[in-house]
């Protein structure tokens, strides 16, 4: 069933962050814009530099938006997007539910939505590009079972977010893999200063825990700040998405594992995708990008 997401909204302008270049390449007529939920953060920089790339490559123009984490500026810069006449729209959402109202505005505009790595609720999309975030999370618990044992910690994300809820869902679904029990969670929404102040929080009332999840690296470096010395020792930390910040602490030995996501290829795939919507052209509705675990055994390969 071809599904064909769309997106244009009514309020007003908001600031562009990045632009693209075109090319040459029988793209050049298309602009393709990307809504990224905050470039605050390192993995989101490397998706947008993999949807630039691409669209070098296809000969495409990228106009870059910034939400800063603010759902409702996200929706103000894709009108923005929409009344600029982009031919495709990848939408990163800061948040699922609220993404909606674009989503229909964009599917009243005919401009394809492609989102990435956070799925669109409640709007019709072209695409979906995102890796498996239940199997990421299934297999971030049973690393921390295996650096750990006995009560741990759990920091999620932004509760409106998709990757959150099922990262979330899939460490649930990965506890009996290990000898761990969740005894505190609390939201740090994917920011690292938040991560600190709620493990110092977290710590305060449960001094004993012996790992924390936290559901992106942003979090999980907050969290080793907070424990200091005993981050790696008698606490072990397991991440997500495999940051150059993640990794650099994989190998200090203060975080026990990561769940990397490939943000680069998550940014070249929705930007195949958009332009192949843009056309006019089939797309794929769902696209699966791999998540792998990196540990001390194998982070080698992935340092750059």
């Amino acid at each position: 069933m071809k599904v064909t997401r769309r997106i244009a909204l009514t309020l007003g302008a908001a600031a562009l962050v990045a632009t693209g270049c075109s090319g040459t390449g029988a793209s050049g007529d298309i602009t393709i814009g990307l809504a990224v939920s905050t470039l605050n953060n390192p993995f989101f920089v490397e998706l947008q530099q993999g949807a630039q790339e691409m669209a070098d490559r296809l000969g495409a123009k990228l106009t870059v938006v910034d939400a800063q984490n603010d759902a409702t500026n996200q929706v103000n810069q894709v009108q923005t997007l929409v009344t600029q006449g982009v031919k495709a729209i990848i939408l990163n959402p800061v948040d699922s539910k609220q993404s909606a109202p674009a989503a229909k505005a964009a599917e009243t505009a005919n401009i394809p939505l492609i989102s990435v790595d956070r799925a669109v609720e409640g709007g019709k999309v072209a695409a979906e590009v995102a890796s498996n975030n239940v199997s990421g999370g299934s297999l971030a618990a049973i690393e921390l079972g295996r650096a750990t044992s006995g009560d741990v910690a759990h920091l999620k994300g932004i509760p409106g977010a998709s990757a959150s809820r099922d990262r979330g869902q899939g460490f649930e679904q990965g506890l009996n893999s290990g000898n761990i029990k969740v005894v505190a969670t609390a939201v740090a929404d994917f920011d690292r200063a938040k991560g600190l102040n709620e493990t110092t929080n977290l710590l305060q009332g449960n001094p004993g825990i012996k790992g924390i999840f936290a559901e992106n690296d942003e979090m999980a470096l907050g969290a080793i700040k907070a424990l200091g010395a005993r981050a790696g020792k008698d606490v072990q930390v397991v991440g997500f998405d495999g940051t150059p910040d993640g990794l650099k602490a994989i190998q200090d030995g203060t975080l026990a594992a990561t769940v990397a996501q490939q943000p680069k290829l998550l940014g070249s795939k929705a930007v195949e995708q958009a332009v192949h919507a843009a056309k006019g052209e089939s797309v794929q509705q769902v696209v699966d990008v791999e998540v792998k675990v990196i540990t001390a055994k194998n982070v080698a390969e992935f340092v750059k």
